[in-house]
């Protein structure tokens, strides 16, 4: 099996505008996080007329870039992936500022985040303001002057995830759908395995080229990129029905069996995950619990 190979680089600096391709910018927020890598990556599509993809959180330095490099330009659109705290807080202030309506699939899905393991934080945690102008399905198509959008809805990592096509150049901003630099946590109860999944292997029909996420740099090679992934997905699924045959009950001792390569930092992000294929695996009837699954939760084979 092909595991995936992860780039862990990034030419960036804080503040600045790097220009991507003759239709995008990006500008790094200065949020690096163990599960924002550097930072969130804002994009602004078009010249004079211009959407901005994920505006970010509400930092003060981020929000003085962004009105650096928007200056003299009109924002016509302010377009949101997912409602993490880390992707859409910051598109309220711009819009006050620059008066652009918001589109975004809808609000958050679950409302709140479920506990995590031991109290931690595994993720950026959910923004329950966010409800767009303009709600948006699959396939629907944002036009502005010199750019059009479509809208390619990826529920997994979140219920409300959406990709976006920019036609023009044939190239796909991935939000957390897809990160060149890491897999993507998928959180319950708002995040779903299967539906990950699912996500993952409509794209594998889709005719772009290149992936865009709003952490990390570019993905030149989704066609062979994604089926990593994929397998990376069945590789722990098998994982968790062994230490089910092998008597690990519970996620916790899962976990520590699992990622002992892995920073116990990261455990409890590792332990949503491993949820997740459970939740799954139950569905499927290749698990079993009492109750509703969760992290705290016995687990055992049919």
């Amino acid at each position: 099996m092909n595991k995936p190979v992860f780039n862990s680089t990034l030419e960036f600096e804080y503040g600045a505008v790097a220009q991507l391709s003759p239709l995008v910018q990006r500008v790094v927020a200065p949020n690096p996080s163990p599960f924002t890598f550097y930072g969130t990556g804002t994009y602004i599509i078009g010249t004079h007329q211009v959407a901005v993809i994920d505006p970010g959180p509400n930092h003060p330095e981020h929000l003085t870039a962004l009105r650096t490099a928007l200056k003299g330009r009109e924002v016509t659109h302010l377009v949101i992936t997912h409602t993490h705290l880390d992707h859409s807080p910051a598109a309220a202030t711009l819009q006050k500022e620059f008066g652009a309506p918001t589109f975004g699939y809808g609000p958050h899905g679950a409302g709140v985040d479920s506990p995590p393991l031991a109290g931690e934080s595994v993720e950026e945690g959910a923004d329950l303001d966010f409800d767009p102008d303009t709600p948006l399905k699959d396939g629907d198509v944002i036009t502005g002057a010199d750019f059009t959008l479509e809208a390619v809805y990826t529920p997994g990592h979140t219920s409300n995830h959406l990709c976006y096509s920019l036609r023009e150049e044939n190239v796909l901003f991935t939000g957390d759908h897809v990160m060149g630099w890491s897999t993507t946590v998928v959180s319950p109860p708002d995040g779903d395995m299967g539906r990950y999944i699912s996500s993952l292997r409509r794209l594998l029909d889709r005719p772009e080229h290149t992936y865009w996420p709003t952490h990390g740099d570019a993905v030149k090679n989704p066609g062979e990129y994604i089926p990593q992934l994929l397998e990376h997905r069945k590789l722990r699924e098998s994982q968790v029905l062994q230490c089910l045959k092998d008597g690990y009950n519970n996620i916790e001792r899962m976990v520590e069996h699992m990622y002992q390569d892995v920073p116990s930092y990261l455990h409890p992000a590792a332990a949503r995950s491993v949820l997740a294929h459970l939740i799954l695996l139950c569905q499927e009837g290749k698990a079993q619990t009492d109750g509703p699954p969760r992290v705290e939760s016995p687990f055992s084979l049919p």
